[in-house]
């Protein structure tokens, strides 16, 4: 597993899915301040990288959930890499709106799963989860039984641990914010001295850099 973090961090820094900026800073749509910035919908444009992403989910999912009924993915950054999950463990997909459709039927969730259903559900990044946990929500509002969730990489809040386990929803991830500046340090994507910015991000997100 150790293996598969590292790879997956030097991935994700090698197509510039995840880009820093420890001098500078990135604003999030949320209005954060942020030294890092992840797009890990990149990875789709890289068959080897695809492919290692792919197997990876493949892998954390048998080994730690066993064969679920179906696979969920969240909108829209988890839609494509969690339909190639599903056809790798040859089973049903379907994919989790953040609202209600405005029109139509007015679908949360697109595609057809039976009630009782076991799923795991996958998300391409983690930062606070509320996002995440809402399609949980969705999923459990149509009375699927969420066994997990797996995602391409966390940031590792604090905030976002908690709020997985007040929501009883067990998390996986191929990689991680840890490693990743281990990584970037190891690589000379970064210098030592941009080490404790880094760490000062994590720790208070919200409140960095004003």
């Amino acid at each position: 597993m150790e293996n598969l973090e590292k790879k997956i961090a030097q991935s994700l820094l090698q197509i510039k899915a995840i880009k820093l900026e420890p001098a500078n800073y990135f604003t999030w749509a949320s209005g954060w301040k942020s030294p890092i910035y992840c797009d890990n919908r990149k990875t789709l444009s890289y068959p080897e990288i695809r492919k290692i992403v792919k197997e990876g989910f493949v892998e954390i999912i048998l080994s730690k959930y066993g064969k679920p009924d179906a696979i969920a993915g969240v909108a829209t950054g988890a839609i494509a890499i969690g339909a190639l999950v599903a056809e790798a463990l040859e089973l049903p997909f379907v994919y989790v709106r953040p609202k209600p459709k405005e029109h139509g039927l007015g679908n949360m969730i697109e595609g057809e799963i039976k009630t009782g259903s076991k799923v795991v559900v996958i998300e391409d990044l983690i930062s606070t989860g509320k996002s995440s946990l809402q399609a949980v929500e969705a999923l459990r509002n149509a009375q699927i039984e969420v066994i997990g969730m797996v995602a391409i990489f966390t940031y590792e809040f604090d905030h976002a641990a908690q709020n997985f386990l007040k929501d009883n929803v067990t998390l996986h991830t191929l990689s991680n914010y840890h490693v990743l500046i281990e990584t970037a340090l190891e690589t000379g994507y970064i210098k030592q001295s941009d080490i404790e910015t880094l760490k000062q991000w994590r720790t208070n997100p919200e409140t960095w850099n004003q």
